[in-house]
């Protein structure tokens, strides 16, 4: 059967040429003899591995010395709760931008902890917008600020980062780590579920800033401990580590074939261009967000009619573009072009869209 190009917006597709070197190394990586879904966590082979996963998300990243790089489980979710005890910690308040179900969730996780408070939502319009702020909005008596930068279900994105004044800045990345260049410098902790853009599901990455660590609150579980994980090098318990090794070859592939984050950019852009070139020009489709605030990764469009889209979803099924139906509290369709997507999928599904367009009006 031949693959499918696949526009869901999580677990997604991983670049073809990474799945063919995870499958040459199935059964035996590197001449160990063993599959690295089965080898010990604690073997000198294993060990080699993860610490080559976090040299190579620092350097493609640029993560300054003075961050910690962990390797984690939970899912971004769990962050919600990890970010709230472990820094909510000296004036127990923390400012919270909503512009999504994520951002949502995890305003809601913090509150059960501590002051959490909304600084502004974009629910009013169905989160199809980043709302504008200034330093003066925020509390500069809060522990830290809290956004999404990349809203996966509304298809937001920040291109210019609140100024928080001398409160750290806190960011889930989940649905655009490593799309483009970012400056780690500019937060206190960054995290990301990897499983849109870097790896499988199952691992989650943490980037947090050293004095930011040690500080948790009493009631803080060992596990959601960042000292716990910080001081064990992400080895407190055993890892994801068929996960990490993954995402090991997509740093290889966006490092060695990509030619880095620069130029990663760069092919998103063109991919979302393309998209959103056609939707603008479109007389049946359009985009449902602002166009200032329109993501590179998560594209979300519809047509006036309820049943015209289902049967655009159930053709584009049957001609091989997969997972393109909107979330269910939007609708309409998604299309998730993730760093994997080529530009030929989205091409093609561009194509797809005139034809469907011609047919039906």
């Amino acid at each position: 059967m031949a693959r499918v190009y696949n526009f869901s917006a999580g677990p997604s597709m991983l670049p073809e040429s990474v799945l063919k070197k995870a499958a040459s190394e199935m059964l035996d990586y590197q001449g160990s003899g063993q599959s690295v879904m089965e080898m010990s966590h604690r073997s000198k082979v294993y060990d080699a591995i993860i610490k080559e996963a976090e040299a190579l998300l620092r350097e493609v990243m640029n993560i300054p010395d003075n961050y910690k790089v962990l390797f984690l489980q939970g899912g971004a979710s769990s962050q919600f709760a990890m970010v709230a005890m472990n820094l909510m910690n000296k004036n127990n308040k923390a400012d919270y931008v909503i512009t999504g179900q994520w951002a949502k969730k995890a305003y809601k996780e913090a509150a059960r902890y501590g002051n959490a408070r909304v600084v502004a939502s974009s629910e009013d319009k169905t989160f199809t917008y980043i709302p504008k702020l200034e330093k003066a909005d925020f509390d500069k008596d809060a522990d830290y600020v809290h956004i999404c930068m990349n809203n996966t279900i509304y298809g937001t994105v920040y291109h210019e980062l609140p100024d928080t004044g001398d409160v750290d800045l806190v960011a889930d990345i989940s649905s655009c780590i490593l799309s483009e260049p970012i400056d780690v410098s500019k937060f206190g902790v960054l995290y990301a579920g990897a499983q849109k853009n870097m790896a499988p599901a199952g691992l989650t990455v943490v980037i947090v800033r050293e004095d930011l660590i040690g500080n948790a609150m009493d009631i803080t579980p060992t596990m959601f401990n960042y000292q716990t994980h910080a001081d064990n090098g992400s080895m407190f318990n055993t890892p994801p580590c068929y996960t990490i090794y993954m995402a090991k070859l997509v740093l290889e592939w966006i490092k060695n074939e990509i030619g880095g984050l620069d130029k990663m950019k760069e092919l998103n852009e063109k991919k979302a261009r393309l998209l959103y070139d056609f939707l603008d020009s479109s007389k049946m489709f359009r985009g449902t967000v602002v166009k200032e605030d329109r993501s590179l990764m998560n594209v979300p469009f519809v047509t006036d009619s309820d049943e015209l889209n289902a049967k655009f979803i159930k053709e584009a099924t049957e001609n091989g573009f997969v997972n393109l139906k909107g979330h269910r509290t939007v609708g309409g369709m998604r299309a998730s072009i993730y760093n994997a997507m080529p530009y030929e999928g989205v091409e093609k599904l561009v194509e797809f869209m005139k034809k469907f367009e011609a047919e039906n009006s």
